[in-house]
C-alpha cells in the first residue's frame, strides 16, 4: 500500500470528520453563558443615577441584563424585529378550537395585508415584520413579504399519532435557525417571536404538561373562545393523546410529537438568535411553550430572554413561574402574533434610555445619600 494512498485515505477521513463535525455544531447551539465582569459596574452606574436606588423598578433590573447581554456599560437597540411563523395543526380535527382551521391562512393574509394588531403595534414602534409560512394547510400566491418555509401542510393529529416526524422537526428546526440569521436586518440586536396557528393552544398545553409535570388542568386553557363544555372536552382529548404518547427520550421528541411546524421553528429561531447574542423578547402562551421546549436543550438560552407579558391564557402564568421569570406588564392579552412584545418593547427602549441619558448624582451636582440618614 502507497504512501499516497494512505495520505489520500486519512485526508478524506479528515475531511469526513470535519463534516460530521460541523454537521453536529450547527446543531448544537454553543450558547455562552453571560459574563459577570461588568455585573458590579452596571450596578453602580444604575445605582448612582439622579433617583433612590431600586425606584425605577423592573427597568433597573432590565436595564442590567441588557447590558449584561451586550457586555456593555452603555447598550444600544439596533433594528429589532419580530418573527411571525405560520401553520396548522392536525389536532383541530378533534374540534379543540370554536374557530375552523383555515383562519389560520386567512390571518396569514391579513398579516400580509397590513391589517392585524401585529402589523399596527410593529408600525408603531418602528420594528421590522417578518410572516413565515412554517406549515400552513394552504398555497399562498408569491408575495415578496411572505417567507415561504412550509414544512408540510399542517401537522398530523397527535390524539391519533405524532405530530411530526423527527426529520420534519430537525428540518423545522434548522430552518427556524436559518431565518434567524437572514431575515433581520443587519445589525439586528433584538428580537421577538410570534405566531398564528388554529388549534396551536393545544399543541402548548401538551408541550407544557410533559416539560413541566405539571397537572394538565392547570396548562389548558379556552383557547381562541372555548366554552366551558368546550374546555372540558378538550381536557378530555388532551388528556388521552398524553396517555397514548407515554414514553419520551428529550425535548425534541415531545416536540416531533405534540409541537406544530410553526412552534418547532421558533425553537430553532430562538436558540440561534441566542447565540448571535440577541435579546429574546418572547411573547405570551404559545411562544413560551417554545421558549420552554428551547430552555430544556439549551438552559444558559434564558438569560437572553426578557419576558414581554403575562398572557390571560390559563397556563402562561404557572408556565413563567415555573421558568421563574418575571413578565414586564400583565394587560389581559392573550391574542398571540407576538403582539406583547411589541407592545412592551417600548420599556426596553425606556430602560437603555434611562442608563445611557439619566445624570448621576455626580454630574448632575445633587447630593447623593449618606449612610444612616
Amino acid at each position: 500500500m502507497s504512501n499516497k494512498y494512505i495520505l489520500n485515505t486519512s485526508i478524506k477521513l479528515t475531511f469526513r470528520k470535519l463534516l460530521i463535525l460541523a454537521e453536529i455544531n450547527m446543531n448544537s447551539y454553543s450558547i455562552p453563558p453571560l459574563s459577570t465582569i461588568i455585573n458590579d459596574e452596571l450596578q453602580q452606574k444604575i445605582d448612582t443615577k439622579t433617583k433612590p436606588p431600586g425606584s425605577l423598578g423592573t427597568l433597573e433590573k432590565l436595564a442590567l441584563q441588557v447590558g449584561r447581554i451586550q457586555n456593555t456599560l452603555s447598550p444600544v437597540l439596533r433594528n429589532p424585529s419580530i418573527l411571525v411563523f405560520a401553520g396548522d395543526h392536525g389536532i383541530t380535527e378533534e374540534g379543540v378550537s370554536p374557530f375552523p382551521q383555515e383562519v389560520t391562512a386567512q390571518m396569514v393574509l391579513n398579516f400580509l395585508q397590513g391589517g392585524a394588531a401585529i402589523n399596527v403595534f410593529c408600525r408603531q414602534h418602528s420594528i421590522s415584520l417578518h410572516v413565515v409560512d412554517a406549515g400552513v394547510k394552504a398555497d399562498f400566491p408569491e408575495n415578496p413579504d411572505l417567507v415561504a418555509a412550509k414544512i408540510g401542510r399542517g401537522t398530523k393529529n397527535f390524539a391519533q399519532q405524532s405530530a411530526m416526524s423527527k426529520a420534519e422537526c430537525e428540518q423545522a428546526f434548522s430552518k427556524g435557525a436559518e431565518l434567524s440569521r437572514t431575515l433581520p436586518e443587519a445589525e439586528c440586536n433584538v428580537i421577538g417571536f410570534g405566531e398564528m396557528g388554529i388549534g396551536n393552544t393545544s399543541s402548548a398545553a401538551a408541550l407544557m404538561q410533559c416539560l413541566t409535570g405539571l397537572p394538565l388542568e392547570d396548562c389548558v386553557g379556552k383557547g381562541t373562545g372555548l366554552d366551558d363544555s368546550g374546555l372540558v372536552r378538550k381536557r378530555e382529548i388532551l388528556k388521552k393523546a398524553l396517555d397514548m404518547h407515554a414514553e419520551f427520550q428529550g425535548p425534541k421528541e415531545i416536540l416531533a410529537t405534540f409541537g406544530g411546524f410553526e412552534i418547532a421553528m421558533m425553537v430553532g429561531a430562538m436558540l440561534e438568535s441566542a447565540v448571535l447574542g440577541r435579546i429574546l423578547l418572547i411573547d405570551g402562551f404559545i411562544a413560551t411553550s417554545a421558549f420552554l421546549a428551547a430552555s430544556r436543550i439549551v438552559p444558559e438560552i434564558q438569560q437572553y430572554a426578557v419576558f414581554t407579558h403575562q398572557s390571560d391564557e390559563r397556563g402562561h402564568a404557572a408556565m413563567l413561574k415555573y421558568l421563574d421569570a418575571e413578565p414586564l406588564i400583565s394587560l389581559g392579552m392573550r391574542l398571540g402574533e407576538g403582539t406583547g412584545a411589541a407592545v412592551a418593547y417600548p420599556l426596553l427602549q425606556s430602560a437603555v434610555a434611562f442608563l445611557n441619558e439619566m445624570a448621576s448624582f455626580e454630574s448632575a451636582g445633587v447630593s447623593d445619600r449618606s449612610d444612616g440618614e
